[in-house]
């Protein structure tokens, strides 16, 4: 079965050596991403727009992938401070919600004390359901 890597082209992935998304077959596994803008390198210092920027980082790989957040099947969150999750709910379910995806939050440090959320999904394309909520695969932002 092929391999296809997927790049953001940000520095970590050359450093330490890994792709944004690898593509095999159907599935798509996208790496954890943050909250930052790769093309400004900028951050919000806010829960919740990194967690938009996460997301809109994720339906960028997904895109290239030939995927769609609405075919996201499987999502991991990860925050350093839990009370932070709640803050984040309506941008997720906004983002998720059609997919609804099976999900896992978890508390972890992350790499930079800036960073409040990371979060990596798993794609299968072609699994999009009809009641998903971003009408024809088009991220909600």
């Amino acid at each position: 079965m092929e391999r296809t890597l997927i790049s953001s082209d940000s520095s970590f992935e050359a450093q330490i050596g890994y792709s944004r998304a690898v593509v095999t077959g159907e599935w798509v596994f996208v790496s954890g991403c943050t909250g930052y803008d790769y093309k400004s390198g900028t951050i919000s210092p806010d829960p919740a727009d990194q967690t938009e920027q996460c997301l809109k980082n994720i339906a960028s790989a997904l895109a290239e992938a030939g995927a769609t957040l609405d075919e996201v099947v499987r999502v991991r969150y990860i925050f350093p401070d839990r009370t932070d999750f709640p803050k984040c709910w309506d941008v997720l379910h906004k983002c998720l919600g059609g997919a609804r995806p099976a999900a896992t939050m978890l508390v972890a440090g992350l790499l930079e004390e800036v960073m409040k959320v990371e979060i990596e999904v798993t794609a299968r394309k072609g699994s999009a359901s009809a009641g998903a909520t971003a009408a024809g695969g088009a991220p909600p932002f």
